[in-house]
């Protein structure tokens, strides 16, 4: 389907060469100030053409705000968000007419369908992200107002090259308190420094050779974005199927291209014993309870506990590349596929806000079911609960 969330829904719309696409964003909380230029950053670190190692298909992707506020200021209605499709070139898809490119999704389009678009992607293609990046940003400033949520995605891989801290999760399992802090400390500013998104320089430019030299090669290569969830409140999540790392999860893997989603300590923490990878509570100075490490990923029985909130998204390489390829056409005929559309020799470093704006909408989702659930207790009257209820010690005889 085209709609995420259950209070606040985002629709996409639109395919990669019709006129334009967009969302519609239903659950915008009213009385909040946002502008086109709220939404345009995120937009803009997601558009094509922005460096030498992105697909050079030349969109603006500037958006408009059709409906739902009014001087600047939301209404509570639905907020309809549409950015114009400009340089299209369906054309460079005319071979697709026949033959099916390996590993996308036109065949299997053609089969649940029994018809596909006929050029690019179609709302296989990334095009269609535009609508979960406008929707995210409005909920991202929600979350930044009202929680002090901060949500900072990077590329930690491209390839074989990791970033330092991966490769020491490699070799010895247990996470470094250099990670933490790297996690605490990041931004947006530090990651938008290379055209990689990758924050750590001698990685980054390791990567930048990698994928200019896969775009020489008519080629392309897949890697790994990280994110940090900040300051996200605690109680979030719905257990059972509706745990906050499940929606996590099934929001990043909606995203084209991905293949694998690691949450927390994720496969290095098969390698580690109970105790190791036990988060010891504590009383911090201020009172409140936290934990010494965090291999959790800021969740424990699938609710947030007030940690930060971290994760890995694997992409694979882009499908559709320059160099031909074998295939067969759709009446089984073998044939050699040349295409000539304009594609990312890696789609990791434009991915960088889209996974940002997902985590954003799962996050805006969580926190008004809960916030709905708050308030429905609030109205209710008090009552004496067992201690035991509350996480509290018998009262004294």
């Amino acid at each position: 389907m085209s709609t995420f969330g259950k209070l606040f829904r985002v629709t996409t719309y639109g395919e990669s060469h019709c006129k334009g696409v967009g969302a519609i964003v239903d659950g915008v909380p009213p009385g909040m100030e946002i502008t086109e230029a709220d939404i345009q950053p995120q937009l803009s670190r997601r558009r094509p053409g922005q460096s030498k190692i992105t697909t050079p298909r030349d969109e603006k992707d500037k958006v408009t705000i059709m409906s739902g506020t009014e001087f600047g200021v939301t209404l509570g209605t639905p907020m309809g968000l549409h950015v114009a499709n400009l340089d299209q070139r369906p054309h460079d898809y005319s071979e697709t007419d026949v033959f099916p490119r390996p590993s996308h999704a036109d065949y299997t389009y053609l089969k649940k369908y029994n018809v596909k678009a006929s050029s690019g992607g179609g709302r296989a293609s990334a095009r269609e992200t535009i609508g979960r990046v406008a929707g995210g940003a409005i909920a991202e400033k929600y979350l930044r107002l009202a929680h002090q949520v901060e949500i900072v995605a990077f590329t930690s891989s491209v390839g074989k090259i990791n970033m330092p801290f991966l490769n020491d999760l490699h070799e010895h399992d247990l996470v470094k308190p250099e990670f933490y802090d790297f996690l605490n400390n990041i931004t947006r500013e530090q990651v938008d420094n290379d055209i990689t998104r990758c924050p750590h320089p001698e990685t980054a430019e390791a990567i930048k050779a990698l994928i200019l030299r896969k775009s020489e090669e008519q080629d392309s290569i897949g890697g790994t974005v990280t994110c940090v969830i900040r300051n996200c409140p605690i109680g979030l999540g719905e257990p059972c199927f509706d745990k906050l790392e499940a929606v996590l999860a099934h929001a990043m893997l909606s995203i084209p291209a991905t293949k694998g989603f690691e949450f927390g300590s994720g496969f290095s923490g098969t390698r580690m014993s109970g105790h190791q990878h036990n988060d010891p509570f504590i009383c911090r100075p201020d009172g409140s309870i936290g934990t010494t490490t965090n291999h959790s990923g800021g969740v424990q029985g699938g609710i947030s506990n007030g940690e930060n909130i971290y994760f890995r998204v694997a992409f694979k390489p882009a499908a559709t590349i320059s160099r031909d390829q074998t295939t067969t056409s759709y009446d089984g005929v073998a044939g050699t596929l040349s295409t000539r559309g304009r594609h990312d020799p890696s789609v990791v470093p434009r991915a960088i806000p889209i996974v940002e704006a997902m985590a954003a909408l799962v996050i805006m989702d969580a926190c008004l079911q809960q916030e709905a659930r708050q308030a429905s207790v609030a109205r209710l009257p008090s009552i004496a609960i067992h201690h035991a209820l509350q996480g509290k010690a018998p009262p004294k005889a």
